[in-house]
C-alpha cells in the first residue's frame, strides 16, 4: 500500500499536502502503480487538517481523486467510534460517516481503536460492513514482543486479540505499528504467530520509520507471511513516515516477493514528490528531525503525531524543550497506565507530557499534586473513561485523585449518547450559511460544528481558494506578478497586483489589481497592522488567588463572574491552544473579585485569568 497520499506527510509535513498537489500526480499514479493493494488518502488528521487550515472540503478531495484514479483501490483510517474524529461519537454518526464515504469513492477502511478497546473497533466494523466497504480490523502495536521481560503486551495479547476481530467478520487483519516500534526479529515473531493461527486471512502491516529499521522489519513481515506492507515513495519516505517504497521494491525484485513494480515508475514518481516538498518548507519534519531517532523504542512517540507535536510545542512555547517533552512522553505514558498511543490517545500522553514540562513537574510531583492540578481535559476525560478501557486498567491511586466526584464512564462510552439528529444540524446549517448545503457538510458538523461553521463562512467569503497553486496559497502574490488561476474548466482569471494603499483610520488598505486586464480595487483588512498592543498583567507569583494561565492560547469559555462564590478545585474557565484544552480549578475556596479576561481573548503563560479573594478554612 502506497501511503504518500495521506499518512506519509501526515508524518512529515503535518498533513498540510493539498488537494492540488495530489490532483496532479494522481492520474501518473493510476497508469503506473495500478498493481498496488491500495492507495491510502484520506482519514486520520486529513479530514480536520483540510477544512481547519486548508480551507478546503475533505469530500471533495475524495470525489476529485477518486475521478482520477478508477482504477486502485482506495483505503483510509478509521478510529473506530471516533470516526475521524478526537472524541467518541453516536453510533449513527459513524455509521452515517461510513456510508457516505463509500458513496463518494472510498473502498477500504483500516479500523482501530486507540487503546485497542474491542467494544469500539467492533462499531466500525459493523458500520464499514453495512456501507458495503472492505473491512481492515488493526491491532495498534506497543512495546515489543521479542523481549520477555516486557509482559503486559506479549504474543499472547495480540494472538487473543487477532482471534477476536476475526470472530467478528474482518477481511483483512492489520498490525499498527504507530510508532515504527516493530524490530524485524519481534516482526517475525508476531506475524509467524498471526499466519498460523489464521493461514486464510490476509495480514497488512503498517509502520513508520522513525528508528530507520522500516525496510528491515517490513522484508521480514513479508517473508513470515504478511500479504501487505506500508511503504511511501521514496523522497516522502523515511524519519517520521513510511519505508521507502523504491528500497522495498528492490529488495524483493526476482524472487517469490516481487511486487511487479517497476523502479523506474518509482523513481519518476519520486521526483514529482521531491519538488511537491519544497513547497511545504515550513511544515517540514526536517527543520528539527535531521536523521533516524533510535529513542523511539522508548518514547514510542507515533510517526503521525511526531510533527504536530513539535509545532503545538512551538506554539505553547516549549521549542526549546522538545527534548524534554520527549522524556516527559514516557512518563506521562506511565502515568496513564502504559497504553497503547495513537490518536486520540497519543494526545492524551502528548497534551500531559506538555503539561508537566509546562509546569516543570515530575511523575512524583504529578502523584502528589493530582487533586489541585487544573490537568488538559483530554487527561481528565480519558481518566474518566470517554475514550473505553485501557489494556490492565486505571492505575490506582492517582485516577481517583484527579477524578474526585467526577462521573466515569463504564463500558462504550458512547452507550449513553443519543442518536445525531441530522435534519436539525442542517437546518441550522442553513440559517447560518444559506440553502447550498449537502449531505456531507452535515455529516462534518456533526463531527467538527465550529471547525465546519469556521470552513464555510470562510469559503463564502473568499470563495474556492483550493484553485490556487500552493505556493500562491501559502505565501500570497508577488507586486506586479502576474498569477492564472483555474477556478472551473475552460474558465481562467488572470490577476495581477499592482499597488497597496496606505493604511486607514479603519485598519484597512485599498489594493490596486488587475483581474483579466481589468483595473480594480478592493478594500483589504490589515490583520497585522490594525492589532492593538494590549499589555496584559501577569498572575503574581505566590499570591493563592491570583490566577494565571498555565499556558499560551485563547479563551474559550469562562464559568463564573465577578462576585461569585466558588469552591476550591471548581472549574473557572477553559484555554485551548493547538486543539488542546485546559480547564484552569480554582486554587481555593473564596469570592471572584475580577476576571481579567474575556471569551475568545488570546493570552500568553501566566497571564493573569481572575482574582479570588480566599475564604479562611
Amino acid at each position: 500500500m502506497d501511503t504518500t497520499f495521506r499518512d506519509a506527510h501526515q508524518s512529515l509535513l503535518a498533513t498540510r499536502v493539498r488537494t492540488y498537489d495530489l490532483k496532479k500526480i494522481a492520474p501518473y499514479a493510476s497508469h503506473k502503480f495500478h498493481n498496488l493493494y491500495s492507495m491510502e488518502n484520506w482519514g486520520g488528521a486529513t479530514y480536520d487538517v483540510a477544512m481547519r487550515f486548508l480551507h478546503e472540503c475533505p469530500w471533495e478531495r475524495l470525489q476529485e481523486l477518486r475521478k482520477r484514479v478508477p482504477n486502485v483501490p482506495f483505503q483510509m483510517l478509521l478510529r473506530g467510534a471516533n470516526a475521524v474524529g478526537y472524541t467518541n461519537y453516536p453510533d449513527n454518526v459513524v455509521y452515517k460517516f461510513c456510508d457516505l464515504a463509500v458513496k463518494n469513492g472510498m473502498d477500504i477502511f483500516r479500523v482501530f481503536d486507540s487503546l485497542n478497546y474491542l467494544p469500539n473497533i467492533i462499531v466500525g466494523m459493523e458500520a464499514v460492513g453495512k456501507a458495503g466497504g472492505v473491512i481492515e480490523a488493526a491491532i495498534s502495536y506497543t512495546g515489543d514482543v521479542s523481549n520477555p521481560s516486557l509482559e503486559k503486551y506479549n504474543l499472547k495479547y495480540y494472538t487473543d486479540l487477532a482471534d477476536e476481530l476475526v470472530k467478528a467478520g474482518t477481511h483483512v487483519l492489520c498490525i499498527k505499528d504507530m510508532a515504527g516500534v516493530l524490530k524485524p526479529r519481534a516482526a517475525k515473531l508476531l506475524i509467524t504467530a498471526l499466519r498460523d493461527r489464521h493461514p486464510d486471512i490476509p495480514i497488512h502491516v503498517h509502520t513508520h520509520d522513525t528508528a530507520g529499521a522500516g525496510v528491515a522489519s517490513m522484508l521480514a513481515c513479508a517473508e513470515a507471511g504478511a500479504d501487505i506492507v506500508d511503504v511511501a515513495v521514496d523522497s516522502m519516505s523515511g524519519l517520521t513516515s513510511q519505508p521507502s517504497m523504491g528500497a522495498v521494491v528492490s529488495s524483493v525484485a526476482n524472487t517469490e516477493l516481487d511486487t511487479g513494480i517497476d523502479l523506474h515508475d518509482v523513481t519518476e514518481y519520486s521526483s514529482y514528490w521531491e519538488q511537491t516538498r519544497n513547497l511545504y518548507g515550513p511544515f517540514e519534519c526536517c527543520k528539527t528531525l535531521k536523521s533516524g531517532n533510535s529513542d523511539v523504542y522508548d518514547n514510542q512517540i507515533p510517526g503521525g503525531q511526531y510533527t504536530n507535536l513539535q509545532f503545538q510545542a512551538f506554539s505553547l512555547g516549549l521549542a526549546e524543550q522538545f527534548e524534554e517533552v520527549k522524556k516527559r512522553y514516557c512518563e506521562a505514558n506511565l502515568l496513564l497506565g502504559d497504553i497503547p498511543k495513537v490518536t486520540p490517545s497519543s494526545k492524551v500522553v502528548g497534551d500531559m507530557a506538555q503539561f508537566m514540562v509546562q509546569n516543570k513537574l515530575n511523575t512524583a510531583q504529578v502523584e502528589d499534586r493530582a487533586e489541585d492540578l487544573s490537568l488538559p481535559v483530554s487527561v481528565i476525560e480519558y481518566f474518566q473513561g470517554f475514550l473505553g478501557e485501557p489494556p490492565g486498567g486505571y492505575p490506582e491511586p492517582l485516577r481517583s485523585k484527579i477524578l474526585g466526584d467526577k462521573p466515569r464512564v463504564n463500558g462504550r462510552p458512547v452507550a449513553s449518547l443519543q442518536p445525531v439528529d441530522f435534519d436539525k444540524i442542517k437546518e441550522e446549517l442553513i440559517e447560518k450559511h444559506g440553502k447550498r448545503i449537502r449531505d456531507v457538510d452535515v455529516l462534518s458538523s456533526a463531527l467538527y460544528p465550529s471547525v465546519t461553521d469556521d470552513f464555510l463562512q470562510f469559503r463564502e467569503t473568499y470563495g474556492p481558494v483550493d484553485t490556487l497553486d500552493t505556493t500562491l496559497f501559502l505565501a500570497g502574490p508577488k507586486m506586479a506578478q502576474e498569477v492564472q488561476v483555474d477556478i472551473e474548466k475552460g474558465k481562467t482569471l488572470s490577476i495581477k497586483v499592482l499597488a497597496v494603499g496606505d493604511l486607514n483610520k479603519n485598519g484597512q488598505r485599498e489594493v490596486f489589481f488587475e483581474l483579466n486586464g481589468q483595473l480594480r480595487s478592493v478594500m483589504i483588512k490589515d490583520e497585522v497592522a490594525s492589532k492593538e498592543l494590549h499589555f496584559h498583567p501577569k498572575a503574581l507569583k505566590g499570591v493563592k488567588g491570583s490566577v494565571g494561565s498555565p499556558m499560551p492560547g485563547t479563551v474559550i469559555d469562562i464559568k463564573v463572574k465577578d462576585g461569585e462564590k466558588v469552591e476550591k478545585g471548581a472549574p473557572l474557565l477553559v484555554i485551548s491552544a493547538m486543539k488542546m484544552e485546559m480547564v484552569v480549578n480554582a486554587p481555593c475556596s473564596g469570592i471572584v473579585q475580577k476576571v481579567s479576561v474575556e471569551k475568545n481573548m488570546k493570552i500568553e503563560g501566566e497571564d493573569l485569568l481572575l482574582e479570588i479573594e480566599p475564604i479562611p478554612e
